[in-house]
């Protein structure tokens, strides 16, 4: 079996760092993955404070529903790591957008999370009242560049990283990558994803993410 790239004393020590006032969504078994038709699936190994990710020409997404005290969340930070890598695409194509690694945002309207099921993520992600920011770990473009989506019309990518290996940690700012994507202020924050992506071109993806700090 393909075992995902380990976190670095370096990366560790960095995350270390981070504001104590943080509250990480730990990968503790909770997180449900969310297969796609006639696609195969990821390999995702929770262990608490890191997911290890394999995608071997595969594609999936691991999803939670956000904790209701988190839900006011505005920041978050987490480090990744990748040390198999797809090559560079163009995450605006549909059918032609891998990345290594993606983590989703799904907020919503006050009166939309009081009936909505944020553990079904494929409803959630497709309620009109829904916007998703997806930083992404991917594609050729420059750090901070938002595109729309190719799937959904309330989904934005925010590349923080084009294709390529290394480890790093991210601390990204909600709200106001929320303003720029969609010109208004965030609603409630019910869902959280991860998402490797190999398929289209049948590439191998090994990496791993520490549990998400919300704050």
């Amino acid at each position: 079996m393909t075992r995902p790239l380990a976190l670095g004393p370096a990366l560790l020590a960095a995350l270390l760092a981070l504001p104590a006032a943080a509250t990480p969504v730990a990968f503790d078994g909770s997180w449900r993955e969310q297969g796609f038709l006639r696609l195969s699936s990821n390999d995702y190994r929770q262990g608490g404070g890191t997911l290890g990710v394999t995608s071997d020409g595969t594609v999936s997404l691991l999803w939670k529903a956000v904790p209701d005290a988190l839900r006011g969340a505005t920041r978050a930070s987490w480090g990744w790591a990748v040390s198999d890598s797809v090559p560079a695409t163009d995450l605006r194509r549909k059918g032609g957008d891998d990345r290594n690694l993606a983590l989703y945002f799904a907020f919503t309207t006050p009166e939309a999370a009081a009936r909505a099921d944020p553990s079904n993520a494929r409803r959630l992600l497709r309620d009109p009242d829904t916007r998703i920011l997806v930083y992404v770990w991917g594609g050729q473009s420059g750090r901070g560049t938002i595109q729309a989506s190719p799937y959904l019309q309330g989904m934005r990518t925010v590349v923080l990283r084009p294709a390529g290996t290394g480890q790093h940690v991210e601390q990204v700012d909600l709200a106001a990558d929320h303003a720029r994507a969609f010109g208004t202020a965030p609603g409630v924050l019910v869902g959280l994803g991860v998402s490797a992506d190999a398929d289209d071109t049948d590439s191998l993806i090994r990496g791993s993410i520490t549990a998400p700090d919300l704050r």
